[in-house]
């Protein structure tokens, strides 16, 4: 198995051994004097995975073949550090270049950098449709994209129906004022109300009623200055009442389009600002607010879109090109915690403070919102306390390299302890923390074998990468599990429920890993004689941190957690 903290822990090594040379048997972090004649070495532990020990001085790991380091009794002294507790000199401070930050209250900024595109102002576009049957006997306009002013003609068409409804109007008009016929106000009315329908306007009828002469041309006009942006209108074209001629947009002002993820909506507001930056106009950036949220994701791809309105009166920017977005977010004042300072190398995000004494003790924290540089931070640490902000990585490695860290005592469950070399210290912490989690009633209880069947079934199809096996097997461990005893399902319960089929394999690997680790310890508290499967350890296990499985024979680690990246990584459980 490969590590991935190799180039970590080399550095670590040339560093840390280069600045307690001479002292504490290479250890710049444990206490000041000689362990070897002071303390007591319990066992020795590889530098790279904690969990391998061994109480030969010259044993090497079984995994990555480094030698195994001594591991000290803690002092009982006045000056011996607490659990999760470690201390550094300002020497060694200094080689390693560790630095601390205060943690302070402040406002949390953040920067929201978002890629979209610019599109046309839709409550501004007008559709132009033919209202009268005829022939385009004239087209001005017979390009895409040509500006146009308001009220200025697009078209003509010519219409015998325009032309007989102009006739019909003026001998309507005619015989109303001679009153030789029998043309009522609402006749002449109506007539006129045609040629409004038609297209005609106030100016078109005065004209024709000062003149006399019908005009034989329907001119379609444009409704506002704007730019032409669809035309399906040529000359010499028959059209029906209805057909699509011409699309009108307004440039004056654009919309800049684009998608939000779900954690970040939050963040964003109506009329929050925008710099949005164009690769037409490198050297500037439009500021505008946002102006609508989408209130409907994607079901695809989780985002929401956001739309910002651009002002452009001089039409510069262009229509359907892309644009990038920035989002400067302040919330109001809270607790502050340097982003370099938080470790994610656990289950759960950890931070080292400052103590007296050149001592630094690994803190669990909970954060909140990210910032550019700062977490918002909810529990864990309080204000004006020191955290290491620089060099924290190597102070955390050291730390499980001596076990004083998370996985000794500090945060982590006893789950997570290192379990060889510990039978002569009075008793397995692992073993113990399954006395005290299972109920009376479960400790050593025989599960049933279709249940541990189906079990071994979904852990081996996840160790061979057998995605579509696990999708198909999982429905009979939901089945059997339905089965078990009323006791067992309660305490299962938690885990089994969250299993599920899925796409891929971390999505159903991730739920997988608690439950397994719930049988493996069910298993494990059975007398080693009777017991229904093999037990295997992971220490570095994606979820938990460390996880066990159990598998049907006793000399090939195939670890389910990882599959085919690190089948072989872990270790077997007596």
């Amino acid at each position: 198995m490969k590590h991935a903290y190799f180039p970590l822990f080399t550095l670590l090594s040339a560093v840390l051994l280069t600045a307690g040379c001479g002292t504490s048997a290479g250890n710049p972090l444990a206490s000041a004097g000689s362990p070897s004649s002071e303390r007591r070495i319990l066992f020795y532990q590889c530098p790279m995975d904690p969990q391998v020990t061994s109480q030969d001085p010259k044993a090497k790991c079984t995994v990555c073949g480094m030698r195994l380091g001594p591991v000290y009794e803690e002092k009982t002294g006045t000056d011996s550090a607490s659990a999760g507790t470690l201390k550094l000199s300002s020497a060694t401070a200094s080689v390693i270049g560790a630095e601390t930050a205060v943690v302070k209250r402040g406002i949390l900024k953040r920067t929201l950098r978002v890629a979209g595109f610019i599109a046309e102002d839709e409550t501004k576009r007008r559709v132009l449709s033919a209202r009268v049957p005829g022939r385009i006997e004239k087209l001005y306009v017979n390009q895409i994209g040509i500006e146009v002013a308001k009220d200025k003609p697009l078209a003509e068409i010519y219409s015998p129906d325009v032309l007989t409804a102009q006739r019909l109007y003026l001998e309507n008009l005619r015989i109303q004022q001679k009153g030789i016929g029998a043309v009522t106000h609402s006749e002449l009315a109506t007539s006129r109300e045609k040629l409004l329908a038609y297209g005609l306007e106030e100016s078109d009828i005065a004209r024709l009623e000062a003149t006399g002469e019908p005009k034989k041309l329907l001119e379609i006009l444009a409704p506002f200055d704007g730019t032409v942006i669809a035309r399906q209108a040529f000359e010499g074209q028959y059209v029906e009442v209805n057909d699509h001629l011409f699309d009108i947009g307004d440039f004056s002002q654009l919309w800049f389009i684009f998608d939000a993820y779900e954690q970040d909506l939050p963040l964003l507001k109506i009329n929050q600002k925008v710099e949005v930056t164009l690769t037409s106009l490198p050297n500037e950036t439009v500021t505008a607010p946002i102006t609508f949220i989408d209130p409907n994701l994607d079901s695809v791809t989780r985002t929401a879109k956001v739309r910002v309105v651009l002002p452009n009166p001089q039409r510069r920017i262009l229509n359907r090109q892309t644009a990038a977005g920035v989002v400067s977010v302040e919330s109001g004042e809270v607790l502050l915690l340097p982003r370099s300072a938080v470790l994610y190398t656990r289950s759960k995000p950890v931070v080292y403070v400052e103590l007296d004494g050149g001592h630094y003790q690994l803190r669990e924290v909970t954060l909140g919102t990210a910032g550019d540089e700062c977490y918002e931070v909810l529990h864990g640490v309080e204000e004006e306390e020191r955290v290491v902000s620089q060099a924290a990585l190597l102070l955390d490695s050291q730390a499980q390299i001596v076990n004083v860290g998370f996985s000794a005592a500090a945060v982590h469950s006893a789950d997570s302890m290192p379990e060889h070399g510990h039978e002569k210290q009075g008793g397995n912490p692992v073993s113990a923390k399954i006395s005290k989690e299972l109920p009376a009633a479960l400790k050593g209880i025989l599960l049933p074998p279709a249940f541990i069947e189906s079990v071994l079934k979904i852990t081996e199809d996840l160790a061979a990468d057998k995605l579509d096996d696990y999708n198909k097997h999982l429905p009979d461990v939901q089945k059997e599990f339905k089965l078990l005893p009323e006791e067992v399902r309660k305490h299962l319960h938690p885990f089994a429920e969250k299993l599920k089929t899925g796409k891929t394999l971390k999505e159903v690997r991730t739920p997988f890993e608690p439950f397994s680790n719930a049988v493996a310890d069910i298993v494990r508290s059975q007398e080693k004689n009777k017991r229904q499967a093999f037990l295997c350890q992971c220490p570095m296990s994606p979820v938990l941190g460390t996880a066990r499985w159990i598998q049907r024979q006793h000399k090939t680690l195939l670890n389910p957690f990882f599959g085919s990246e690190m089948l072989h990584c872990g270790s077997k459980l007596d």
